[in-house]
């Protein structure tokens, strides 16, 4: 037989035998009791909750390149033909690679339905889990005060979280709760986790604008599918950006299950910055504080992202005075803070300064206002000047009457001449000198070199541009981070606390703004938090806010109890609040769904429902996944999300315990998905069932719109009878912008929510 025919013959009995393990591959049908292969390797998949995913933005084509290479120098390898230029070795080698790029776009096929269908689950918003609000206790009505009084795990909270017991001196407790030390002590501060939906309701229906409440907000989640929820709503309203990621070092313990090298790291950061850097406003400033080990590589990064031009600097902090001992490298003193600008014509923040600590140059005039004498003579790189300039001129000034002018010609004449003799200009126009005279705010000195004109500096004694070394002992890590924390938590809750003063240092940078929103989304322990708290404590009328967003188990133990604790003192000692030192507030926290959550949550539909279509091998592979999974897992939004939205759940994993379900805040949820900044949240109760009802803004940048959401179980409506009610009762001649209600109704311009929610909970998936 010609060697021709039989490699034909190969061909057709290799592509017959890989269509019959292909088809018993791609089998989903249980049989009995034994599994399918496809089915064990997806369910396999779906369980890894012990492996780090990164989602390939485009595996289908990666593979097809890298499948031609392997046909062109492994499968065909053009060097046999150079040997062997026969007819018969080049149909056996087409024949070859023709098999293999058969099976192999079938099986890059479906991997690439399988990548996909992760990408997928991985880019579409996550639904928020559930949403809690602390309030110091002077912002809480007094009428509910009996309420949290029978409370008792309310009260347990607070006795722990204060460490009441312990108290002497200027807190005293007697161990009894009464409504008079509710009163005294206004900076308690109320968690409505502890308590039922009606108190909460309650509780958050005394407000008329609970955005304008809130001086924080906290989720625990992977910060990127944090980002992505947020989004819509804080996309260019937020003015600084401060981030403190894992060093990538032994020492600060990534915290991720796989080892990261270099180029996942560098990952890691850049996904989140990308979609970060959209939250700034056009002034915003963005700055990640590193140590030498990853430095050269972010730079290179935020210098891709943001514009060389736009780097406003690095600061060198010393926060480890020992210096972190090594046995061959020089020990490290510092960390950097490096700080980009989102456009080029922000500039970076002055940094406010006592001008007590300024008294060696600074003086007090008659009037209690501080000034710097200053030589009127300009020195540096732009100083010099000749008789065309128009700060070149003479002074005079006569030594009788002490006068000083330039209009009048008096005794001595002054030229802005250096020691050297080397013309200079001065820092004040001509026009600017006989003003300053009359003010008193200009003098005349005769020095070792000569005559000399000085003027009183008025600028500068409260504010000064910041440095690039912060040497200050506050800012050391070991002191003022991992031993404050110690002392406010009582026991070592996170390893490597940054101190407060060194992060608020870079918030000062970022924006001196009173209203100023910053946000964290490598929070940690809470440092942040507790740098805009003090902030405001510290200077009248402050108003700033932050939004810090972290991952780790011990955000129930040390994020959140941290950011608790500073709204009630800044001084504690063993746990226990040397003072009642705090501030009034408020914040909300959440929990979000994360991809493995998302993972658990994927369902399919019944064998017997798909049977027919399993038969199509291009359905096999290209639309198994989606199909299978449409309407019968909760993640990707079922039948029941709408219809019964109190009542919606996922099966959530929190820490290491097995994924339990648990009812999903639908409401929340919407609320990010649309941008809303929430002004009302309301119960009512109407036809045997309960209405949630959110009244707000979609603040875009250049409109501002009305909108008020309806929420309630569908089932058995009189529509009409409802409709009546609404109009009425909720919006009571009111005109929105934009009215949502779930489910059918008959309300007047009402749009559908469950359109809207699953436009922008899938208008990031490719």
């Amino acid at each position: 037989m010609d060697r021709s025919v039989l490699c034909v013959a190969y061909n057709e009995f290799v592509l017959n035998e890989v269509d019959k393990e292909w088809r018993d591959l791609l089998s989903v049908i249980p049989n009995n009791k034994d599994r399918s292969i496809l089915y064990q390797k997806l369910n396999h998949y779906t369980g890894k909750n012990t492996t780090d995913y990164f989602i390939h933005k485009d595996l289908k084509s990666f593979l097809e390149r890298e499948l031609e290479y392997y046909l062109k120098n492994e499968v065909i390898r053009v060097n046999d033909f150079i040997e062997d230029q026969s007819q018969q070795a080049m149909e056996v080698a087409l024949t070859r690679a023709k098999v293999v790029r058969q099976i192999g776009k079938k099986i890059i096929a479906f991997l690439s339905q399988i990548e996909n269908f992760q990408k997928k689950l991985f880019e579409k918003k996550k639904f928020v889990v559930d949403t809690h609000y602390c309030f110091t206790l002077d912002k809480v009505p007094e009428d509910l005060y009996d309420t949290i009084l029978e409370n008792e795990e309310q009260l347990k909270s607070w006795e722990e979280l204060y460490a009441m017991e312990k108290w002497d001196g200027k807190l005293v407790w007697n161990g009894k709760w009464t409504k008079d030390f509710l009163k005294q002590h206004r900076y308690l501060i109320l968690d409505t986790n502890f308590f039922d939906l009606d108190f909460k309701y309650t509780l958050l229906s005394s407000f008329s604008d609970l955005e304008d409440e809130l001086t924080g907000l906290l989720i625990n989640g992977e910060n990127y599918q944090a980002l992505k929820l947020m989004k819509s709503k804080y996309q260019k309203k937020v003015d600084g950006i401060y981030i403190d990621p894992p060093y990538n070092t032994k020492s600060s313990e990534i915290l991720y299950k796989n080892s990261f090298k270099h180029s996942s790291w560098l990952s890691l950061l850049e996904n989140r910055i990308e979609v970060s850097k959209e939250f700034l406003r056009e002034d915003g400033v963005f700055t990640v504080t590193i140590d030498d080990y990853e430095v050269p590589n972010l730079w290179m990064l935020l210098n891709e992202k943001f514009g060389r031009g736009n780097h406003l600097g690095t600061a060198a902090i010393r926060i480890n005075p020992g210096g972190r001992k090594s046995k061959r490298k020089l020990a490290a003193q510092h960390e950097y803070a490096i700080f980009f600008a989102k456009n080029g014509n922000t500039e970076v923040s002055k940094i406010k300064v006592d001008p007590e600590d300024k008294s060696h140059s600074y003086k007090k005039d008659e009037n209690g206002e501080w000034f710097e004498e200053r030589n009127l003579r300009k020195e540096g790189k732009d100083s010099f000047g000749d008789e065309d300039s128009n700060r070149y001129y003479p002074i005079y000034y006569d030594p009788k009457t002490g006068r000083i002018s330039t209009k009048e010609k008096l005794e001595i004449e002054i030229l802005p001449l250096d020691t050297n003799g080397q013309k200079r200009i001065w820092r004040r126009g001509v026009d600017d000198i006989d003003d300053l005279f009359d003010e008193g705010d200009i003098f005349y000195k005769k020095t070792k070199y000569g005559h000399q004109i000085y003027f009183r500096f008025r600028g500068g004694a409260s504010q000064e541009t910041p440095k690039s070394f912060w040497e200050d002992a506050k800012y050391s890590a070991s002191e003022h981070g991992t031993q404050k924390l110690l002392a406010m938590m009582g026991r070592e809750v996170f390893s490597y606390p940054k101190s407060p003063f060194a992060v608020e240092e870079c918030l000062k940078v970022l924006s001196d703004k009173k209203n100023a929103f910053f946000i964290d989304y490598f929070a940690g322990s809470g440092t942040t938090a507790e740098a805009v708290i003090r902030m405001n404590k510290s200077e009248k009328d402050s108003d700033r806010r932050f939004a810090l967003v972290e991952m780790g188990q011990y955000f129930g133990n040390a994020t959140l109890p941290r950011v608790k604790k500073c709204f009630f003192s800044r001084d504690w000692d063993n746990a226990t609040p040397l003072n009642e030192d705090g501030l009034s507030g408020a914040f909300k926290y959440h929990l979000i769904e994360s991809y493995e959550d998302a993972l658990n949550n994927i369902g399919f539909k019944d064998p017997e429902d798909t049977q027919q279509a399993m038969e199509f091998e291009d359905y096999m592979l290209h639309y198994m996944l989606n199909f299978e999974t449409q309407g019968v897992s909760a993640t990707l939004l079922n039948e029941d999300a709408f219809e019964t939205p109190f009542d919606y759940q996922l099966n959530i994993q929190r820490g290491h315990d097995s994924p339990k379900p648990e009812t999903v805040d639908m409401v929340e949820t919407f609320h990010y998905l649309i941008g809303l900044w929430l002004q009302s949240l309301r119960r009512h109760d109407h036809q045997n069932r309960k209405y949630v009802v959110s009244k707000g803004q979609i603040r875009n940048e250049d409109s501002v719109e009305d909108v008020c959401i309806i929420w309630r179980n569908t089932n058995d409506l009189d529509l009409e009878k409802e409709a009546t009610w609404i109009q009425e009762t909720i919006l009571q001649g009111q005109t929105f912008d934009r009215i949502y209600i779930n489910g059918v109704n008959k309300v007047k311009n009402a749009e559908p929510i469950e359109l809207t929610f699953r436009e922008k909970m899938f208008e990031d998936v490719a």
